[in-house]
């Protein structure tokens, strides 16, 4: 999720699940060769396994920026063929790459000749007026051939034209259907659904057909979602954690990062959904969003806006 799931944002998810991957949001080629790559690729060791979002359609470019990522140690490497911003439909990635499965299968076998990583796509069941099952089908059945084994399918259609990114993860009807026809088609290879998804009574409904579920904004915004995820999904016998124990835990994090000089609101951002229905979360969030961007704001507004929830951090 572009400008959302950064270091930061993983390293508190993963104090809620150890076993959830984590994916990165999505780096561009251009980013990672031009721009500061370190910066973009650096993760804590805690935060595994993570894989890396890749943006980009030319193969050579692609492969190189793999190289670079295996030096990060990155459990798998995604390439997006699913999001619809006019940013980066200019770039020629993102879901416009489905109209083209040769080009995506190309920049895949580069991908796949680069690094010995698990190399998945990301992307929709159409795109624009390419939106029958028969196109789905043809599309991941091309990129099957290049290597790719693992397909993670946003339940949504996107259009390019005419509607915004958060449009086009609400206007567009869930086809939940067409994603279990592919495992019925391509029973060989891991199909993980995305798209809707706000529960794990619902994910467990997936499972039934699906080797994988993927949540996004849900997890980010209502992040405690996720605590029941290793007990109930992967049967991990550890205690799940409350709300208050996951924030004393990552108030160690801010302190440490505000000792290198990282700004509180690039952590606190993150963590505004914690106390999501719960009592004084209201008050949580409203004291943060007023007080972490303040010029010198120290770990005292998270103790602070903590005492306005029903649990408080001593």
């Amino acid at each position: 999720m572009l400008d959302w799931t950064d270091r930061h944002c993983r390293y508190f998810l993963r104090l809620i699940s150890k076993q959830s991957m984590l994916y990165t949001e999505m780096l561009t080629t251009g980013a990672i060769l031009h721009g500061d790559s370190d910066h973009h690729l650096q993760m804590d060791a805690f935060e595994h396994p993570v894989a890396l979002q890749l943006g980009g359609s030319n193969p050579q470019d692609l492969a190189k920026a793999c190289k670079m990522a295996a030096e990060y140690a990155y459990a798998e490497i995604n390439l997006n063929c699913g999001c619809p911003s006019d940013r980066v439909q200019n770039g020629m990635f993102g879901a416009v790459m489905m109209k083209d499965a040769e080009i995506t299968a190309n920049c895949i076998s580069a991908m796949r000749d680069a690094v010995d990583l698990p190399v998945t796509v990301k992307h929709r069941i159409g795109v624009d007026d390419y939106d029958s099952y028969e196109f789905l089908r043809d599309f991941v059945g091309r990129v099957a051939e290049s290597g790719c084994e693992v397909f993670l399918v946003h339940a949504r259609k996107a259009w390019l034209k005419g509607l915004s990114p958060k449009q086009n993860r609400e206007i567009p009807e869930l086809n939940y259907d067409r994603v279990y026809q592919l495992k019925k088609d391509f029973p060989h290879l891991e199909i993980i659904i995305n798209g809707g998804v706000t529960t794990l009574e619902q994910t467990s409904e997936h499972l039934q057909h699906l080797d994988g579920v993927m949540v996004g904004r849900e997890a980010y915004t209502n992040p405690y979602l996720l605590a029941r995820v290793d007990q109930d999904i992967y049967g991990s016998i550890d205690p799940i954690k409350t709300r208050e124990q996951i924030a004393a835990e990552f108030l160690h994090y801010i302190d440490n990062e505000l000792s290198k000089g990282t700004k509180l609101n690039a952590m606190t951002r993150h963590i505004l959904g914690l106390f999501h229905g719960m009592p004084g979360a209201r008050l949580y969030r409203r004291h943060i969003s007023e007080n972490a961007f303040k010029p010198g704001a120290t770990i005292e507004v998270l103790t602070t806006a903590l005492e306005k929830t029903s649990g408080v951090i001593s």
